[in-house]
């Protein structure tokens, strides 16, 4: 991760997750909608700033926690590595895609309250030398 550009999102989940595939191993996709509120000390009044989208990705068991986990709005702390992307969109405009491949995602508990759940280990798969010896 050297020279990775990492940043720690705090959001609510814009959408389902869904979870698929991808080389062999499972990935989940879903989006975050962030909105800065600003006290304007003049009214004294809070004021929401436009809303930020990203698209972020988590990869094998944090795919699987994320899609059995994470639900629209729920409010969540996402940390991991940022990447930009143009694409042109169908009406023919060139458009800039926020990214965030997460590398830990969880409930922001300053919004609400959570349940945790340990995974459990995996099965421990044997080695060649292991495997051979059976």
């Amino acid at each position: 991760m050297f020279n990775e550009t990492m940043v720690t999102l705090q959001g609510r989940v814009g959408g389902d997750v869904v979870l698929r595939q991808a080389g062999g191993a499972p990935v989940a996709n879903f989006r975050v909608a962030c909105t800065p509120r600003r006290l304007d000390r003049a009214t004294n009044a809070w004021s929401d700033g436009p809303t930020q989208w990203y698209s972020v990705s988590a990869w094998r068991a944090l795919a699987e926690h994320c899609a059995a986990s994470l639900h629209r709005g729920d409010a969540v702390v996402i940390h991991g590595k940022l990447d930009m992307r143009t694409y042109i969109n169908k009406a023919g405009v060139e458009t800039l895609d926020v990214q965030l491949e997460a590398m830990t995602v969880g409930h922001d508990l300053c919004r609400g309250t959570s349940t945790f759940h340990r995974a459990r280990a995996a099965q421990a798969v044997p080695g060649p030398a292991e495997a051979a010896a059976a």
